[in-house]
């Protein structure tokens, strides 16, 4: 296990502390592992009802992310995924209540009830009163089952948020209890754990789900869901959570929503962001406006990798407190209107339209077609070999650059010749990332203009390659020596000006050079390229981008060398 911890005995503590010193306006109760806002004795002397929640820590930012103007007045942190005690909730209630009374917000777990419903009935002997809500959002389990009920998960952050600018608003006990219960009775959340959860103490995963599976409506401590299935694309696992919430929560066609996509804890921002739009597709399918969503790590299960989607019907009332100002860290800044703009469309020259027409060069569009196969069918194997010395990507960026250039391959055979290898760079520009695709797309522009030059007699493609390696090298600022695709592309050049006439020859030539120039850079220290930042640990791979250039010549000589002779 590897966590950046100083001991496992002192976790809570010390984030806590990291807590309170990096986020301004917040505060620790001595003694206590509760956090409250900076300003309490202006709070308990404004008029305004103090909100306090918790539960179990390994939920961050939940919930000392939400202490602050507009949400909650005090946060109580118990040990990792156990209730906080009932002295640490009193504490609490203690330091916020005045005489407009506390709310306690708690999700359903048994610890979390006795312990906040336990100091609630002792702050009331005390004189403060306090009013608790318990937030049971989980669909995932069916109501009545023979279980401790529903959980309380992502969609009671929700609730903090309403609740929150309703005492902010200076909305008196009862009601801002009253609001809270609606919420309550309206959202509904349900989670997808891609893998399971290591508790510090524990030091080991919490359960074990294989490489093809995911847990649908699990918990946030990692408690088994209803059901595991195999993985499916997103859209899919999308589709089947907004579909369980809605049933639920009667949430039909013409309704109004708010949607909270919330991050388990270790999913990248990138698949957030897939879920995110996934989850609007959802929900409009069905007939339902999406008025609002936020996108983020909200309720936590460690370093769980998977994702909860929260939805709550709405209505004007219920929108103006959500978009309510609150200077709580973990809420996100912006709580603007959901709407999709139209995307920009920038018009682009066409530099095809004068070539078109007739036949184009045969014996060109059988060379892309070879290569652009060749590169998909050695994709694992570029792949392998630029995982050893570079980020992995090589490998799938050409292959998907051969997909785009199959797509079109239609178009090519009525281009010309230099307008297919114009074609061919935009093509490779818009679809391979990196490097490469940067370093190929000005190959093949650099050669097209050689092609143009060369009309009115025969082309010469030596010339034409030629071009293209000047341009990568000029580009790329690299030369043969520094372990990059041109010490496979320039010896194929050098090879085809020595073979001059003899077509068959050249082309055998150039691609027993570029073979050797690619063998030889496993021998080679990078000057140039990812690999460079390895230094010696390079030594003894091949460079993936030299390989790649045998591969698509290779693949060339192969589909058009009994039409050369």
């Amino acid at each position: 296990m590897k966590k950046l911890i100083n001991d496992v005995s002192t976790v809570v503590d010390d984030m806590i502390d990291g807590l309170v010193r990096s986020v301004d306006g917040l505060s620790r109760i001595a003694g206590e592992r509760v956090i409250v806002r900076a300003d309490l004795d202006a709070i308990r002397s404004s008029g305004q009802v103090a909100l306090v929640s918790g539960g179990g820590s390994g939920h961050e930012p939940a919930h000392a992310g939400y202490v602050g103007a507009g949400m909650l007045t005090a946060a109580v942190c118990g040990d990792v995924f156990t209730s906080p005690s009932t002295d640490a909730v009193l504490a609490a209630i203690r330091a916020v209540g005045g005489p407009d009374g506390v709310l306690l917000i708690v999700k359903s777990y048994t610890g979390d009830r006795l312990n906040f419903g336990l100091a609630a009935e002792i702050a009331r002997a005390e004189g403060i009163p306090v009013e608790m809500v318990i937030v049971a959002d989980d669909v995932s389990l069916a109501t009545g089952s023979d279980t401790a009920g529903r959980r309380g998960i992502a969609g009671t952050v929700l609730v903090h948020k309403v609740a929150g600018a309703a005492a902010a608003a200076g909305k008196p006990l009862d009601e801002v209890a009253e609001l809270a219960r609606r919420v309550i009775g309206s959202v509904g959340s349900m989670g997808v754990g891609l893998s399971p959860c290591t508790v510090p103490a524990a030091g080991r995963p919490g359960f074990s789900l294989a490489d093809h599976e995911v847990e649908f409506g699990l918990g946030i401590h990692g408690e088994p869901g209803v059901r595991r299935d195999r993985l499916q694309p997103a859209s899919a696992l999308v589709s089947t959570v907004i579909g369980r919430i809605f049933e639920d929560r009667g949430i039909k066609a013409g309704d109004r929503v708010a949607l909270l996509v919330n991050n388990l804890g270790a999913t990248p921002s990138m698949e957030m962001s897939i879920v995110a739009g996934e989850a609007v597709r959802a929900a409009e399918a069905l007939g339902v406006r999406v008025s609002r969503m936020w996108t983020g790590a909200f309720l936590t299960a460690l370093d769980m990798a998977g994702f909860s989607l929260s939805a709550l019907v709405v209505d004007d009332e219920l929108l103006g407190l959500l978009d309510a100002r609150t200077s709580a860290s973990a809420w996100p800044v912006s709580a603007a209107p959901l709407s999709l703009s139209a995307p920009v469309v920038v018009p682009v020259p066409n530099t095809e339209s004068a070539r078109r027409g007739g036949e184009g060069d045969g014996m060109l569009v059988a060379a892309i077609e070879a290569a652009a196969k060749a590169l998909i069918a050695d994709e694992p194997r570029l792949t392998a070999l630029d995982q050893a010395v570079g980020d992995g990507d090589l490998g799938l960026n050409l292959a998907r650059g051969s997909q785009a250039i199959l797509a079109e391959l239609d178009d090519y055979r009525h281009l010309d010749r230099s307008a297919a290898l114009r074609r061919l760079s935009a093509t490779v520009r818009k679809s391979v990332g990196g490097t490469s695709g940067v370093l190929y797309a000005v190959g093949l522009m650099s050669a097209a203009a050689a092609v143009e030059r060369g009309k009115g007699g025969e082309v010469a493609w030596g010339e034409a390659l030629k071009a293209a390696a000047d341009a990568v090298a000029r580009l790329g600022d690299a030369r043969v020596g520094d372990r990059t695709m041109l010490d496979a592309l320039v010896p194929a050049v050098e090879a085809l000006e020595v073979e001059g006439n003899d077509a068959r020859g050249a082309l055998a030539a150039a691609i027993q050079a570029a073979a050797a120039g690619a063998t030889a850079t496993a021998s080679i220290t990078s000057r140039r390229g990812r690999s460079s930042y390895l230094g010696d640990r390079a030594v003894g791979h091949p460079d993936p981008g030299a390989e790649a250039v045998v591969v698509w010549l290779s693949a060339i000589g192969r589909a058009i060398a009994p039409k050369s002779a």
